[in-house]
């Protein structure tokens, strides 16, 4: 799914959390970061997330079906 702009990441990293499998961010050069990963997702808070208007493509990939729609109702509520 892409992504273009996440206004509550905290709650982003709660719902991935709650996920069973793997949750990727996937930039637009191609890098995967696992979201469940803890150093991960302090990459994506100093790095990634601030500057999403500037960084086009970004994609959040879930390997579990129920896991991709939890997700995307949380993004987009």
């Amino acid at each position: 799914m892409k992504i273009n702009r996440v206004t509550n990441v905290e709650g982003l990293f709660q719902v991935v959390e709650e996920c069973k499998g793997e949750v990727e961010l996937i930039t637009g050069e191609g890098d995967r970061l696992n979201l469940k990963s803890k150093l991960c997702q302090i990459i994506s808070l100093s790095s990634i997330f601030p500057m999403m208007s500037e960084i086009p493509n970004l994609e959040i990939v879930a390997h579990e079906p129920e896991d991709m729609e939890k997700i995307a109702s949380f993004l987009f509520q």
